[in-house]
């Protein structure tokens, strides 16, 4: 993979993971770089994903692609807050 397929993956994994925060309901208090680290996964989950059913290579904008993306950093932003909720310190 080249130095600008790097740069392109990860500047899409990060608005996909950004567009995966704004699906779900209230505040994330997560990091900037876990966001970006779940919007790659997702990302590429999507894609294969996509190829496996048949929809990444249409004419065009790949739209249905685009939507399982964002599902899936939706899903996984969900998770992460999740656990990072149950992470509590006590203070006693």
């Amino acid at each position: 993979m080249t130095l600008m397929g790097i740069i392109t993956a990860l500047i899409v994994g990060l608005v996909i993971g950004a567009l995966g925060r704004l699906v779900v309901p209230g505040r994330q208090n997560i990091p900037l770089w876990l966001t970006l680290v779940i919007g790659v996964a997702a990302a590429l989950l999507g894609t294969v994903i996509a190829r496996t059913m048949g929809y990444a290579d249409t004419a065009g904008f790949d739209w249905r692609e685009l939507v399982t993306q964002v599902v899936l950093a939706a899903i996984g932003v969900a998770l992460v807050t999740g656990f990072a909720g149950r992470r509590s310190v006590s203070r006693y």
